[in-house]
């Protein structure tokens, strides 16, 4: 593909689609040629704000439209993998919002239409594009925090209810793909508990834990009942330890030179005397550049480059076998539930 801007067709124009519209509408390398949506006032409104963009109800016209390189499906989950395949088969390029698909061979059937075409297939994991999620994995893998020791996590919030998927593909999953990204191993097993205050409605709170090979653990809180916005991540290392705020406006990353000492007792080698070093905390300086442009901008570069994304579909593959592994612990009331074989890591994306 030559370097001109890639022509976007948004599919979906409710929660998350505006986002997108805007982003790809005021990207460098991107334009929105069309934008579809069953609801016609929601169509009005995207004309209202972009009139130069064409509106449809069908699909299909994006599909056949030549001016359109790239599809970008914004819709409830159960619809993902239905939307991609025709996209895919189209010929077309395909960003996906999170989660990719509602299951793992339906990802792997994806995975295998997009390489078969040569196709870019990327899936919306916007917080690996925050500068706050990036500069962690960078103090995790210079090695500043030493050995990671845990995750733990909390994100929470009143709302919003959804009628498709549970509060761990909602919520949960964004964690989950950070701790993918960020760590140099991937989990093991899944443990998950969750429960369900609303009859007729998927379950809006669990509590997750990933197990690794090493001394490492997750932990994820997900909640749809909470009286105010939490978004608050623990990580320790045996050198450093960081707080991870994404509510926090400026200071998003306190890293603070905290942990303890093992010394062997002079008296008893079996003995183990702790302790504790306290040193400074500093923040280190994070950019403002919104995380959504900066993916959209890396999705552009994969297509017009043929690279693989950050958030490719086999990153998104391994999310959703993490998150079917966690429904099936919660039916089983948290029966830790084994994951395949981990992935070698690789340093390159």
């Amino acid at each position: 593909m030559t370097n001109r801007q890639l022509g976007v067709g948004v599919i979906g124009y409710g929660y998350w689609g505006p986002n997108l519209v805007r982003n790809f509408s005021n990207g460098i390398s991107t334009h929105v040629v069309s934008i579809c949506d069953l609801d016609p006032g929601k169509l009005a409104t995207s004309q209202r704000l972009y009139p130069g963009v064409t509106t449809t109800s069908d699909f299909h016209d994006l599909l056949t439209n030549p001016a359109i390189d790239a599809v970008a499906i914004a819709t409830p989950t159960r619809t993902h993998y239905d939307l991609a395949l025709a996209a895919l088969t189209a010929g077309k390029h395909v960003f996906v919002e999170k989660p990719l698909a509602p299951t793992a061979d339906q990802v792997r059937r994806l995975i295998d239409e997009a390489n078969r075409r040569n196709l870019i297939l990327m899936v919306d994991h916007t917080f690996l594009y925050t500068p706050a999620v990036q500069k962690i994995r960078e103090l995790i893998h210079t090695g500043e925090l030493g050995e990671i020791y845990y995750y733990d996590s909390i994100r929470s919030s009143l709302g919003l209810f959804q009628s498709d998927v549970n509060v761990i593909w909602d919520l949960a999953v964004h964690d989950i793909s950070i701790i993918n990204y960020i760590l140099k191993e991937k989990p093991i097993s899944v443990s998950a508990t969750a429960s369900c205050h609303v009859d007729g409605s998927p379950e809006n709170m669990a509590h997750i834990t990933l197990f690794f090979d090493s001394k490492c653990v997750a932990h994820v809180s997900v909640n749809w009942l909470s009286p105010i916005k939490v978004r608050q991540t623990f990580i320790g290392g045996s050198r450093k330890m960081i707080v991870y705020d994404d509510v926090e406006p400026t200071e998003k990353i306190k890293v603070y030179d905290k942990g303890i000492i093992l010394n062997p007792s002079s008296e008893n080698a079996h003995q183990l005397k702790i302790g504790y070093r306290a040193g400074d905390m500093w923040a280190p300086h994070i950019s403002t550049t919104e995380a959504l442009q900066t993916e959209i901008e890396h999705f552009a570069d994969c297509v017009m480059s043929n690279k693989v994304p950050i958030s490719s579909a086999a990153s998104g593959l391994e999310i959703v076998e993490i998150l079917e592994a966690a429904s099936r612990s919660i039916t089983e009331q948290g029966r830790p539930v084994r994951l395949g074989q981990p992935i070698a890591f690789r340093k390159s994306a």
